[in-house]
């Protein structure tokens, strides 16, 4: 499966005229015939009562992509999201089960493309920081291209909870699946049509950003990093996502795919702490026991029995979710091999 060289690509012109260019994109003007004419673009936006700012959304990555398709999905917005959007010369659907994972997942079954940009509709990143990442993409055979988020004028990107809940647990991931991911939570993604077709996507809310990433983790996926002005919110636009009740369901489901897909070192140390404790209660026993000869706490021995039992299922049942889990995996990386990286190809 060939990926195209990079005199394959070229930039499409940035002329999204109602944004301020940041320092930080103004290299992507580059080329004044830009194009991508071999390849197909979709950008998807979900949206959930953004009814303030996904006008100039649509509009900025109409302007920055002008050949792509821009795909506005509405969550049950209670106000003009979708109206708004529309006006602004986005595609429009509705996706009536609640949840971002809801939505992503109905996204990547319906359109059709060579590469996915999947941004929030809140106006806080960069249309035209996708040129880039689009590029990386294709001619750099990446299948995800993470935007880290940077604010241009040195203070924090965004509200001091969550970055706390970002670090920690984009530090629970790099350490349980590898140390090839930053800032996880971000919003701001570039897939190519092979990791989209091969994602099952199976959460509902804000863990998608955890699960996707995850994804390209377990299967050795080719990723990218690219640095992307966050902006904050204008007046009027709130948040959606809560960090105390969001951040501990996302860590729930860390934990959960930790269970999952390390099933032989998740099941392995609770074997450990088992054993640890049996130990620490024989000591007494046995003390005894060679001292007088006698078992004086039968109960005690009972427990101590039962913790050394459980420490032996509970690591047999990590050797054997460890061989099923290989052989997911492998039928995963099966079906990610056999989807082109481009359609046509």
């Amino acid at each position: 499966m060939n990926y195209p060289d990079d005199s394959a690509v070229t930039l499409p012109r940035a002329r999204a005229a109602a944004y301020k260019q940041p320092a930080l994109t103004r290299g992507l003007e580059a080329s004044s015939t830009a194009r991508l004419p071999r390849y197909e673009v979709a950008v998807l936006i979900p949206c959930y009562n953004e009814g303030l700012t996904i006008g100039p959304v649509v509009r900025g990555f109409r302007e920055a992509l002008p050949d792509a398709r821009v795909y506005v999905y509405d969550n049950n917005s209670s106000d003009d999201t979708a109206r708004v959007a529309a006006e602004a010369g986005a595609i429009v659907r509705h996706e009536p089960l609640q949840g971002k994972g809801n939505v992503v997942r109905r996204m990547f079954r319906d359109v059709e493309a060579d590469f996915y940009v999947l941004v929030d509709g809140d106006g806080t990143y960069e249309p035209r920081q996708a040129i880039e990442m689009i590029t990386l993409a294709a001619t750099g055979s990446r299948d995800m291209v993470n935007g880290v988020r940077v604010s241009e004028k040195g203070e924090p990107a965004y509200r001091a909870g969550h970055q706390l809940g970002n670090a920690l647990l984009t530090s629970m991931v790099k350490f349980l699946f590898g140390n090839r991911i930053e800032d996880m939570l971000s919003g701001y993604k570039v897939f190519s049509r092979r990791y989209v077709k091969s994602f099952p996507s199976l959460t509902k809310g804000f863990e998608i950003e955890t699960e996707l990433t995850v994804h390209a983790l377990e299967l050795q996926m080719p990723i990218a990093h690219v640095r992307t002005v966050y902006r904050g919110r204008p007046k009027g636009s709130h948040s959606k996502l809560n960090t105390f009740h969001d951040g501990r369901k996302i860590l729930l489901y860390i934990l959960d795919l930790f269970r999952q897909e390390r099933p032989l070192l998740f099941f392995s140390l609770i074997s450990f702490f088992l054993t640890v404790v049996a130990l620490g209660l024989s000591v007494p026993l046995a003390i005894t026991y060679f001292q007088t000869g006698l078992v004086p706490r039968f109960p005690t021995l009972f427990v101590i029995v039962g913790m050394f039992l459980l420490a032996c299922i509970s690591f047999s049942n990590g050797l054997i979710l460890d061989t099923i889990t290989r052989g997911r995996r492998e039928t995963k990386m099966m079906n990610y091999l056999r989807i082109p990286a481009v359609r046509g190809e």
